[in-house]
Order: C-alpha cells, then structure tokens, then sequence
C-alpha cells in the first residue's frame, strides 16, 4: 500500500505504507575517539553501529589498558581490553576489542560521542521488533559461514546488524574461547556483582541474555542515544510538524533543502512509514494508521530528533 505525500511546493514524493514488515536503512556513519569509522544501521526506532568497538581510549582521552596477562585479567576491577589469543592484528579489524564490564560503566564512556552501550531493555526492544527472541537472532547475524561456524542457523542478516561471533575470554579458566561459535556483547544492565550480556550461537537462530561476572570479556556494540524535541545544534535543519494530534494530514517543515529521513513508529517499536524528504514544507496522508500514539524520527547526518504524535 502506497502513501503519497503532497508537497506544498507542488512536488510529489512517495513513500511506502509499511506495517509489520522489516526495513533495515543504513545511516550515517560515525567516528571513535581514536578515529575508527564505524558504518550504522536503523533498526526499528534504534540506530546500531554495525561492527563492533574497537576504541582503545575513553571519550576523555585516558587509556583503556591492553592486558595480555591472565592473572592481571583475573584479578581485575577497573576496565580493561584485550583482544581474542591477544591476538591484535589477526583479530581486531575484524572482530574489534574485548572488554570487561568495568569500561561499560566507566563515567568516561567509550563509545562515540552522542551513543552508548545499550541496556538490556534496548536489546530486547530491537528482539520484539524482529519478531521475538527465538528468531531476532538470525535477523541479526552476518550470514554465510566466512566467520560463523556451519551450520550458522537461521543466519538471513536481513536487519544489517552483521552480528559477529567474536568469541570471549574467560577469567575463570584464563583462556580465550568459543571464537566462530559465539557472539557475546555486554550491555550497560547490570545485576549485583554481575552485567548482563546479549548472546547469539552458531547453532540457534534466536538471542539468549545471561549475567555474567564483570570480568569477562566480551564485545562491545554501541546504539545511538535518542534526541527529543528540535534541538539546538545550528548544523540541523529545525523540523517543525504539526498539527499534533493529526486525523488526516501531517505536514512536516524544514527549515532547510536537505534529504530528511522521516520514520514513523508504534509505541512498540514497529515501523509504520519510512520517507525522504527533499522539500521545506511536506503534506503526508496518515490517515489509514489506526488511532493511537507513535513517534516520529527524523534524522540527516548530524543528528536525529524524536517526538510524540498522536493520531486522533
């Protein structure tokens, strides 16, 4: 089903009515503190990096160590990287850094300036929105069996996520292991003395989450934050959209000629209508969603606002 939206300046643009349906759009891309590019990717309401973090400094310059000893790593309480067999130069171009909990929590942050280490809610938020955790997985790993071990079930990467499985190392048998068979990524949640983690296997297609003693090491993915109201930054186009609650029409107002991404979604997470808008003043016909309450995205390579809309 097709939505066309009126320009006010006599210019037809259309963009797709989408319900329950996956898109996967790839955004900007975005630098570390030591100046690693990483690509994006929209998924649902989130914006994912799609490798994993390969930082090796703190946003505010101070080190994160490389600690290669076992019995260093063990005994650890601070943060701390390495990488798999400390194995650099086979290892992290590919897979990145393995971190302990302990850098996740650090007040410094690690990851990219406007992103951070996501919650173990926002991972189970991208899960429900792919279709629930005995599947989300599959949606999410690199397909084929270049660096997952056969048989890679399920494994379609259809979101772009490019999930990869970098393997761990353990600090209670003081090894590194399960490299080709696991991906392990910590999140920013953590339980007692233990973080949890977000886990995929080459043997299942879904996502399983596990706490896990802060001295692991795992792999990191950064999710972008989320911007409310129009912002303040002079380099973004301010986007106005009103009325708001809407019946039929949504106009959209920028006060720029810049390509726009323009996304709708539900209040859990599905994305209902995906755009670019190329002119300063938008008509868009909503009026076959269902009443309710959604958000509206909208985004250029800067920075990416959200808000409430109501649909009456």
């Amino acid at each position: 089903m097709r939505i066309k939206c009126k320009s006010i300046g006599s210019v037809f643009i259309t963009v797709i009515f989408l319900l329950n349906v996956l898109i996967s759009v790839h955004a900007q891309t975005v630098s570390d503190y030591d100046g690693n590019v990483y690509d994006t990717v929209i998924i649902g309401s989130q914006v994912w990096l799609k490798q994993n973090l390969k930082v090796t400094h703190y946003n505010n310059g101070d080190p994160i160590p490389n600690v290669i000893s076992t019995n260093a790593w063990s005994a650890l309480v601070t943060g701390a990287r390495c990488y798999y067999n400390n194995d650099s130069l086979s290892y992290d171009s590919v897979y990145g850094a393995l971190y302990n909990s302990y850098t996740v929590n650090n007040v410094n942050k690690l990851c990219p300036d406007g992103w951070h280490v996501p919650t173990n809610a926002e991972w189970t938020s991208v899960e429900n929105y792919l279709g629930g955790v005995a599947i989300a997985g599959g949606k999410m790993k690199e397909s084929g069996t270049l660096h997952w071990g056969s048989p890679n079930t399920g494994a379609t990467n259809s979101t772009g996520f490019t999930g990869l499985p970098g393997g761990m190392r353990d600090p209670v048998n003081n090894d590194f292991r399960t490299i080709g068979e696991n991906g392990l990524w910590w999140t920013s949640s953590v339980s007692g003395t233990n973080a949890w983690s977000t886990y995929m296997w080459y043997l299942f297609a879904g996502i399983d989450h596990n706490p896990a003693p802060r001295k692991y090491g795992f792999s990191i993915r950064c999710v972008k934050d989320v911007t409310t109201g129009t912002g303040t930054d002079n380099s973004t186009p301010k986007i106005k959209f009103y009325p708001n609650p809407v019946k039929d029409y949504l106009v959209i107002e920028c006060a720029e000629y810049k390509n726009i991404n323009v996304l709708i979604f539900n209040i859990i997470g599905e994305q209902m209508l995906y755009g670019v808008l190329t002119d300063r003043i938008t008509e868009i016909d909503i009026s076959a969603l269902p009443k309710g309450v959604y958000f509206l995205r909208s985004s250029d390579e800067h920075l990416t606002i959200q808000q409430k809309l109501i649909k009456e």
